[in-house]
């Protein structure tokens, strides 16, 4: 994930989860796909650890989370940005999961 994050993002950290939009915005295409979702495996299952909730929990929080980065919502916008998409997060959520853990963002 260190490599991914790095090569296309210039980030020299790791991540839990990336997101690679199948549309850059410059294109009339229109794909019913928004794109591809990378969750690092190793960093899930510590942070379901840390944060007491299960693997598939944090699988379901990351998948969602990487999920509105494709439909355009970005947490590293500001705090107005990040307050709209955890509630978006958390909305969803309920939705797939109504007993999962809301309380990681």
């Amino acid at each position: 994930m260190f490599e991914i994050n790095h090569q296309y993002r210039g980030k020299e950290a790791t991540t839990n989860v990336l997101s690679f939009a199948m549309d850059d915005g410059d294109s009339s295409f229109v794909s019913p796909l928004l794109g591809d979702v990378i969750i690092s495996c190793d960093t899930a299952a510590r942070e379901a650890e840390e944060r007491g909730v299960t693997l598939l929990q944090r699988y379901s929080q990351l998948l969602v989370h990487g999920i509105l980065h494709l439909a355009g919502y970005d947490h590293e916008l500001g705090e107005d940005a990040e307050a709209v998409m955890a509630e978006k997060s958390r909305e969803l959520l309920r939705l797939i999961e109504p007993d999962a853990a809301l309380d990681y963002f």
